[in-house]
């Protein structure tokens, strides 16, 4: 079975690609190549945030009411 990339690494990628893309010495058909794996990727990041947002605010949350985070 693949392992999954972790978040960090699909960012990493998706800065890559933004990167080569913005430099423009892309060709036409790894420029679309590229957009849609860019893409695809950035929605991945974007659930995985929203994802771990929700869950952040499931731990702050007890009995319906949010709490205060405290670091002792």
């Amino acid at each position: 079975m693949a392992k999954e990339e972790k978040f960090e690494e699909k960012l990493n990628e998706l800065e890559k690609m933004v990167n080569e893309l913005e430099k423009g010495d892309v060709d036409l058909d790894d420029a679309i190549d590229k957009y849609t794996k860019a893409m695809k990727l950035a929605k991945e990041c974007s659930d995985k945030l929203k994802t771990a947002e929700e869950n952040v605010n499931k731990i702050l949350t007890e009995n319906g009411k949010e709490e205060d985070f405290k670091v002792e």
